[in-house]
């Protein structure tokens, strides 16, 4: 990809620290980012954020982002499409390093039973207290409500589920007609394509519109968010 050639290069090896469990190598300088994953998790709110916090490592005089995954098992999951993936930590077992960015992508069961999963939503209170920003697609929204990280702040969610979120979570100060909102160190998004919406944002966030438009033209989409119906508040 040019993109890539014309926005810097990989770090050199002795730059990175490794794991012992062969995980993605971590260079100990970048934000990590961790995308919580199981069973049913929808892939485009999966991957979207990850090419675009994954690509920060090709752009130069930054720092970047690690970008590894984690779930209740490394055994492999099943997307709700299909794809086979092996998780690189284990939250209930494995040392992970610390979190700065939370990724709660969009699951099958993310309205049901994923929300008694009490392991899993002890997890994602426990990396809110120290992570800098904790971020949710689509339905992954309902997973950080029911951990009550949102109680305080506007969220949204997949349009056609904001009805059903109203009712679930009635004391949440929720927006619609938006495709992300930011409200502290929480960003939930619409999700779907719009997943690379929410990404972006956080991208220009950290880094400034030049960075995230280089993202942007890296993965042949078209930024400007100017132009994007949200809600901020910091």
């Amino acid at each position: 990809m040019s993109a890539l050639a014309n926005n810097g290069c990989k770090q050199s090896p002795e730059e990175i620290t490794g794991n012992e469990k062969g995980a993605p190598s971590l260079n100990p300088e970048y934000y990590n980012v961790a995308f919580l994953i199981m069973d049913g998790t929808y892939n485009t709110e999966l991957t979207a954020p990850f090419d675009i916090f994954q690509h920060t490592q090709y752009r130069k005089n930054i720092k970047a982002m690690n970008t590894f995954t984690v779930a209740n098992t490394t055994d492999p999951i099943i997307t709700f499409e299909g794809i086979r993936l092996i998780p690189d930590f284990d939250y209930t077992k494995d040392s992970i390093p610390k979190i700065d960015i939370l990724v709660v992508p969009s699951a099958e069961h993310h309205l049901d039973t994923d929300l008694n999963d009490t392991v899993m939503l002890n997890f994602v209170k426990r990396v809110d207290k120290e992570a800098l920003f904790v971020t949710s697609h689509c339905d992954g929204a309902f997973v950080l409500a029911k951990a009550g990280l949102l109680d305080k702040v506007f969220s949204t969610t997949f349009p056609s589920d904001i009805g059903r979120y109203r009712v679930m979570f009635p004391h949440l100060k929720i927006k619609d007609s938006v495709l992300f909102v930011h409200d502290g160190k929480y960003i939930t998004s619409a999700g779907g394509a719009k997943s690379f919406e929410a990404a972006l944002y956080l991208a220009e966030l950290l880094y400034g519109k030049e960075i995230a438009e280089s993202l942007a033209r890296g993965l042949v989409i078209d930024w400007d968010v100017d132009t994007v119906p949200k809600f901020i508040r910091q």
